[in-house]
């Protein structure tokens, strides 16, 4: 059962040795932070291994969060960090996708085979598919907007930019998402007929 505690109760409970609060903390957060580890990663293991890194890291910076912002929007710049880090580590192209299956299955919980849940699923299978296709950059600023729920101004302070800047980044990103869908779903159609 998780905490009803809000994050800056559970922070100060685990700075005041409370080591269940930070359990608590990290299942609240876990699927946000795996989230965007697999939106860097592109597969499985290395963003398991991303985000235990990144959960390592805030426990140990922790008594640094500034409750200025959001717990997660100051859990995101740790994620960023760590996940540019890993890959310039692995050398690999972060544009390339290697386990876009792994990442939607986990993305769609398996439900009921209704039509309606069946829509639902090629929908974010296809969304999914194209934000994956995107710059690691422009899908984590679509995932903090529309995922993550995060304000420009709080995506701006992770990333240490400028909320007009990340307006900007966000447009574009948009724009290239709505280039990868219309791309993806006329290869579906063309597959159709």
């Amino acid at each position: 059962m998780q905490s009803k505690l809000s994050d800056i109760e559970l922070i100060e409970q685990t700075l005041a040795g409370n080591q269940s609060a930070y359990a608590d903390l990290v299942k609240r957060h876990q699927r946000f932070v795996f989230t965007l580890a697999m939106r860097f990663a592109k597969n499985r293991e290395d963003a398991e291994e991303i985000a235990q890194d990144c959960f390592i890291k805030a426990y140990r910076s922790l008594a640094s969060f500034q409750r200025q912002s959001k717990f997660s929007t100051w859990l995101y710049s740790i994620v960023y960090t760590t996940a540019m880090t890993f890959l310039r580590k692995k050398r690999i192209d972060t544009s390339s996708i290697d386990d876009e299956a792994t990442y939607i299955q986990i993305e769609n919980k398996p439900g009921t085979y209704d039509v309606n849940n069946i829509e639902n699923k090629s929908r974010s299978y296809y969304l999914n598919q194209a934000i994956e296709q995107l710059l690691p950059d422009d899908a984590a600023i679509i995932t903090l907007f529309y995922k993550g729920e995060q304000s420009l101004e709080e995506i701006a302070q992770a990333l240490g930019i400028e909320a007009n800047t990340v307006k900007v980044k966000l447009f574009r990103a948009r724009q290239r998402l709505k280039e990868k869908l219309e791309r993806n779903l006329k290869h579906e159609v063309k597959e159709l007929i």
